[in-house]
């Protein structure tokens, strides 16, 4: 089964989304770069419809140099749905995505079916605090984004998964001004988003590696306490990649979006 590509054209930005499988849907939201791919959606593609779509800026979509903030990036993301057809699809966020797809269901939950956070960024709270990505020396950055640095390594210059150097750097240099936007008002968070999760109707998996160096698994406890309807998943001996770490972590997101 292969991948198939989408566009659409959203409020005037390019948009395109990766897609796999058959099934009900699932609406999966990456992070804050496209550097690990979407391979690990083949996992889920025997039992849903996968759609991975770049963020405006992001990977194969285009520029959108309007994009103020977060609030922007849920906008986008409920006409995409829209312009998708999808019904009521879940709504998987990792990392970044984590914390787009909390704001998006905080504000258009109805909307989704299932909710799950994989290692959600954007709570930014003082006794648990993330990596500070500024102090890491790029060759220590795989270590910090799985517990087998291995795996990661293989998404950079040299590795098995990465395509060649001049194509990385582009992406990157396209990424990080896109990036920015999104985090211009509020940097990697918002103050208030801890009030706003009590609004989230979806029952939701919070997932987790308990090796997490980029954000810590001692957040999960918090995600959970305020999500009314909220469990937690912790999968031991894996890193901020759960999902390419141990494919069990994507089986297990199956298992419950599936239930």
């Amino acid at each position: 089964m292969e991948f198939e590509t989408l566009t659409q054209d959203i409020n005037g930005v390019r948009t395109v989304v990766k897609a796999i499988g058959r099934g009900p849907a699932v609406l999966a939201l990456h992070g804050a770069a496209t550097l690990e791919g979407h391979e690990w959606a083949r996992e889920l593609a025997d039992r849903f419809r996968v759609y991975l779509p770049f963020h405006p800026g992001f990977g194969e979509s285009g520029e959108a140099p309007h994009i103020a903030g977060m609030q922007d990036m849920v906008v986008h993301n409920l006409h995409l749905v829209k312009a998708l057809g999808l019904d009521r699809p879940h709504l998987v966020g990792h990392s970044m995505g984590g914390w787009m797809a909390a704001e998006i269901a905080a504000v258009a939950g109805e909307q989704f079916g299932k909710l799950v956070l994989n290692a959600p960024a954007g709570l930014n709270h003082p006794d648990h605090p993330g990596a500070d990505l500024g102090a890491v020396p790029p060759q220590e950055l795989p270590g910090y984004l799985a517990h087998n640095a291995e795996v990661a390594a293989r998404y950079f210059p040299g590795g098995s998964e990465c395509p060649s150097v001049e194509d990385f750097v582009a992406a990157r240099e396209k990424e990080g001004p896109a990036l920015g936007n999104i985090l211009k008002a509020h940097g990697f968070g918002h103050p208030n988003l801890g009030r706003w999760l009590s609004r989230i109707p979806n029952e939701t998996l919070i997932v987790w590696g308990d090796k997490d160096r980029m954000l810590p698994a001692s957040q999960a406890p918090i995600w959970e306490k305020s999500i009314p309807n909220a469990l937690t998943l912790i999968i031991k001996e894996v890193g901020h990649f759960a999902m390419q770490e141990d494919p069990r972590t994507v089986t297990a997101i199956g298992d419950f979006l599936a239930r």
